[in-house]
Formats: structure tokens, C-alpha cells, sequence
């Protein structure tokens, strides 16, 4: 079974900024609750970036908390190729604010099949992205 290696690569600035333009001479209002919304833990997204740095992004949500990861094959097992999707469950960080859901497949006469997953492994990415998250937040705080 492969068991690849994802290297905490450089830190991912995400930088969120919203526009809202009224046009000519209207002024627009909007309600306090119309802008509330919850977005992602900021150090949890940072870190699942991070953490996940060898696998390439398909599609990121970071006020649903979404990020998913395309396949990749490492050069230790050709044959093999993984992806992965990352949920970021909370704005708060917290140990049960991230779930990682990994799928792995195999290739057997030029096609990929689908193929088991050892089922730590996404426990273990999940513990490594919390790891960095609450060190992310440290630097920051000290």
C-alpha cells in the first residue's frame, strides 16, 4: 500500500476582499445580519493548504470550508495515485473542526481502479493539519 509523504511546503496567503458598489447616485444599505456568515477557521484553511501542499487544488471554498485536490501519482508508486478533499467544519479551531476524506486508485493494464485507503491515514493528515493550525496560531499570538 503506498503511504506518501505530504511535505509541509511554504505558507498560503489567502486574502478575502469583498466589493459592493452602489452605481451612480444610489446608496445602498445593508442589513448586519445580511453580511453575518461563517467562514472557515483561517488557521485551519492555512495549515490544510499546507499540509497538503504536494497535491494540487481543483476548487477551494473558504467560507464553506471546502478544499479539493486533484489526483497526484508520486514517483515511489507510478501505479498508484491519490486526492483528497478537505472540509474545515468550524470557524473555530477546534480538534473536530476538520475532516479529510482521501481516495487512492490503482492502475492495472492502463486503468485506474478504485482501491482501498488505509482508513488512518486521513486521520493522521487531519491531525498533522490541526498540528500546524495551532502552530500557525502561536506565532502569531507570541
Amino acid at each position: 500500500m503506498m503511504k506518501p509523504t505530504l511535505a509541509i511546503a511554504f505558507a498560503g496567503m489567502i486574502a478575502l476582499s469583498g466589493c459592493l458598489s452602489g452605481g451612480g447616485n444610489k446608496t445602498v444599505r445593508t442589513a448586519p445580519a445580511a453580511q453575518s456568515y461563517s467562514a472557515a477557521n483561517p488557521y485551519l484553511w492555512r495549515a490544510s493548504l499546507d499540509t497538503m501542499a504536494a497535491l494540487p487544488v481543483v476548487s477551494s471554498d473558504p467560507i464553506g470550508g471546502l478544499i479539493i485536490y486533484d489526483w497526484r501519482t508520486f514517483e515511489s508508486a507510478p501505479d498508484e495515485r491519490i486526492k483528497a478533499t478537505v472540509y474545515i467544519l468550524d470557524s473555530r479551531l477546534r480538534a473536530d473542526g476538520v475532516k479529510v476524506s482521501v481516495h487512492r486508485q490503482v492502475n492495472t493494464g492502463g486503468t485506474w481502479t478504485d482501491a482501498a485507503v488505509d482508513p488512518a491515514t486521513g486521520e493522521q493528515l487531519e491531525n498533522k493539519i490541526l498540528e500546524r493550525a495551532r502552530l500557525l496560531k502561536a506565532s502569531e499570538i507570541g
